[in-house]
């Protein structure tokens, strides 16, 4: 039987999705591989390998509930940290490394009581509050981003950001540029949607030209709660579309489009760069430490994307940006082309290499 990992992830698919990336090159190596979540992660967890064991652990964050709940919060928190304790004197883990959010607490948190070999993995380009918090008590912060913004005395390693083998199987695949034919737009709001897209995008697509926009299907993410008012706001202007609160087949929807318009999370900015998309992105603004710019840069820098700040992310100023791409088939071209050139194919193997090295070294607290 094969040393045993513990990937610690939760929250969102941005921490989800690497992590899945993750669990799929250790077992390829015939490690065994344990998902520690919780249960709102466990619901992102649908793409993980079947011979991946689920355990859903206590964990709770600040930044939802009233004042009881919040108060109740290092309470949830320290019951998961004693639960994976137990779990792991029972099966003790080779490795444990984390990808971010309050549900990786509980198993990092047990592997540093415990002086575990560990990681954290942050996908941005600023490290977020849990990982920020654990950065140095960890053996490796493992960076997916780089520049990324650590706290004094943390020695930051460059691995990227892995994707998922669905994701990977159609790295560099062919883009069909826009043409005198249907044209798909593929709108993302990371795994939670994003109203201000829900807002902007139908709009901007209704100020198109009357010839551009009848080319024109939408497939876009929308809050559970925007649906209906999304999908009457393309049928006003007869405009083809399909609205979701979560689409599970991302990389054939990006392998087929001739634009994505997303937020910037660093697993989308990453999905992009495999597949190579002409993109324009919209970094969340209240983001920590405005990470999402700081993930967009690369995509901007190589010319690949298109940022737009919330501040000016208006109907008018977005349709001109997408008249700018799809009127255009030698530009949108370069930008997929460009886009492939940053993406970072061996960001699994990377981060997979440096866990077997961390299980044979021991930790280096």
């Amino acid at each position: 039987m094969g040393p045993l990992l513990v990937i610690a992830a939760g929250g969102t698919g941005g921490h989800m999705f690497p992590a899945q990336a993750l669990a799929e090159d250790m077992l390829a190596r015939g490690w065994r591989v344990v998902l520690s979540t919780d249960a709102r992660g466990a619901r992102y967890a649908g793409g993980f390998p079947d011979a991946v064991e689920r355990r859903v652990v206590s964990s709770a964050t600040f930044a939802r509930g009233g004042v009881l709940a919040k108060a109740l919060v290092p309470f949830r928190i320290l019951r998961g940290v004693l639960a994976a304790r137990a779990d792991f004197k029972r099966d003790r883990p080779a490795v444990v490394v984390g990808f971010g959010g309050y549900p990786s607490i509980p198993a990092l948190g047990a592997a540093v009581l415990m002086k575990l070999p560990t990681i954290i993995h942050e996908q941005n380009g600023v490290l977020g509050r849990v990982n920020t918090l654990l950065a140095a008590r960890v053996s490796v912060v493992a960076a997916g981003t780089w520049p990324v913004a650590v706290p004094e005395g943390v020695e930051p390693v460059h691995v990227g950001n892995p994707v998922r083998a669905a994701i990977a199987e159609r790295a560099g695949a062919g883009y069909i540029p826009p043409g005198d034919y249907p044209l798909r737009i593929v709108v993302v709001g990371g795994s939670q949607g994003a109203r201000i897209l829900s807002d902007v995008v139908p709009a901007a697509i209704g100020q198109l030209p009357a010839a551009l926009r009848g080319q024109i299907k939408v497939e876009q993410q929308a809050r559970a709660e925007d649906i209906a008012r999304v999908t009457q706001a393309y049928a006003d202007i007869d405009v083809r579309a399909e609205v979701a609160p979560f689409f599970d087949d991302i990389p054939k929807r990006f392998t087929e489009a001739q634009l994505v318009i997303s937020r910037s999370g660093a697993s989308t900015v990453a999905d992009i760069s495999a597949i190579g998309r002409p993109s324009i992105l919209v970094p969340f603004a209240a983001a920590t430490g405005d990470h999402q710019t700081a993930n967009a840069r690369g995509l901007v820098d190589a010319n690949a994307a298109i940022m737009m700040p919330e501040s000016r992310f208006t109907p008018a100023a977005l349709a001109e940006q997408i008249a700018t791409v799809l009127s255009s088939p030698e530009g949108a071209q370069k930008m997929a082309i460009a886009a492939r050139g940053q993406g970072r194919m061996d960001a699994a193997q990377a981060l997979g290499a440096l866990v077997q090295e961390l299980a044979h070294t021991g930790a280096r607290q």
